[in-house]
């Protein structure tokens, strides 16, 4: 199955050089999916939609490598500038971006949605990111995150876990 459209008219808008890779739904999560194909889980990238508690709520997308912990308790409600910040719940997450739950990814977010990227993406090389749904994900090297408007790389947004 191709890639979702609003994701891969993202990629085409902003000229991302990339590959598409299919995969089986059933072997779309992470760890799944990296033993099946031969992908690093330093190589793989997850978006995560979080929420800034507040009135009105904010919402961001952020960019972490699977071997790390995204920090929502320090750096993430620091960016939204709430004195709170969690996870958003997945059915506020897959109603906002319009994605399926496994395949969320940071190409075709909402125009007014932020989208922070761990430092430690950027300088990974070749990453995997999902597809929009759990049948497709997408193969690119990191820096052509930099492409999209908007983009805010930040330093010490996950901290990477022992595996």
């Amino acid at each position: 199955m191709p890639l979702l459209p609003i994701v891969q008219a993202a990629l085409d808008a902003h000229q991302i050089t990339c590959k598409v890779f299919e995969c089986d739904p059933a072997l779309a999560d992470t760890a799944a999916f990296c033993a099946r194909y031969g992908f690093r889980p330093n190589q793989s990238a997850n978006t995560i939609v979080v929420i800034g508690k507040g009135d009105p709520p904010r919402y961001a997308a952020c960019v972490v490598l699977a071997t790390a912990k995204l920090d929502v308790n320090k750096a993430v409600y620091r960016l939204l500038g709430t004195k709170k910040a969690s996870f958003a719940p997945m059915d506020t997450a897959l109603e906002l971006t319009h994605m399926e739950y496994g395949g969320v990814t940071a190409f075709g977010l909402p125009a007014d949605m932020p989208l922070y990227v761990d430092a430690a993406v950027i300088v990974g090389g070749e990453i995997v990111m999902g597809g929009g749904n759990r049948s497709s994900k997408v193969v690119l090297d990191a820096k052509e995150l930099h492409k999209f408007p908007g983009v805010h790389v930040v330093e010490g947004l996950a901290k990477i876990q022992e595996l």
